[in-house]
């Protein structure tokens, strides 16, 4: 395959719903490319954002893995979304990096396998970059802290993505200075007797999010084989 080419875009604070309508159209763009006869190519996208506090639930996920009842999650204006990506629920809010490929696998690979497994490898490096072994947990996709010690797993990254003739949505979240907080009012993942953590729980001090969306990009660049161009949102 040769080097492909990415189109970054940080869409800075955004809610939820307008980030995945616009996921949506540009994979619908795609797809339209693909089935259509036009010859036109499809586009490669990577969208960064962060979200007010928001609830969102994989289509398989269990709604009672939400631990408060609407009325709750209203008095404490936190959103809830059933999405249509993989996975279970869990959480998104300011502070914690979210990131949205939307991607031609079949200009890379198809095998949505290997393309998580290189999701959490862009993780992996950029924990490494701050001192931090990240690693994944048998069966569960993400990225983990010390996924084999009973008792001190934790989740760093969660990972969930859609797919459809072979263009992606939806991604991954990683807990930079994120208020752990939010995760007690779920059982993340769906996996129980786990926890959560974060950047700044893990190093003790609060991280610049502009530099953590740099390495990120340049470790993704890396993981895909790929020249990441910026354009403006």
């Amino acid at each position: 395959m040769s080097r492909q080419t990415i189109y970054f875009r940080d869409l800075g604070k955004m809610p939820y719903r307008d980030a995945w309508d616009f996921q949506e159209s540009l994979l619908k763009a795609n797809v339209e490319l693909k089935s259509g006869s036009s010859g036109a190519d499809t586009r490669h996208h990577l969208l960064f954002v962060e979200h007010p506090p928001v609830y969102t639930l994989g289509k398989s996920g269990n709604k009672d893995h939400v631990l408060l009842s609407d009325a709750e999650l209203a008095a404490n204006q936190i959103e809830f979304f059933h999405t249509n990506r993989g996975g279970d629920i869990t959480f998104h809010g300011p502070d914690q990096l979210v990131g949205y490929p939307i991607l031609d696998l079949e200009k890379f690979y198809t095998d949505i396998g290997l393309y998580l497994r290189n999701i959490e490898e862009t993780i992996i490096l950029t924990l490494a970059d701050y001192g931090i072994r990240g690693d994944r947990s048998k069966g569960e996709t993400g990225v983990w802290l010390d996924p084999e010690i009973p008792g001190q797993e934790r989740k760093i990254c969660a990972i969930g993505v859609r797919c459809s003739r072979w263009v992606t949505m939806h991604g991954f979240a990683l807990n930079v200075n994120t208020d752990l907080g939010y995760f007690s009012h779920i059982i993340p993942c769906g996996i129980v007797n786990k926890k959560v953590t974060s950047l700044q729980k893990e190093l003790g001090r609060s991280l610049d999010m502009e530099e953590v969306k740099m390495k990120v990009k340049k470790n993704f660049g890396i993981v895909f084989n790929a020249d990441i161009v910026s354009e403006l949102a």
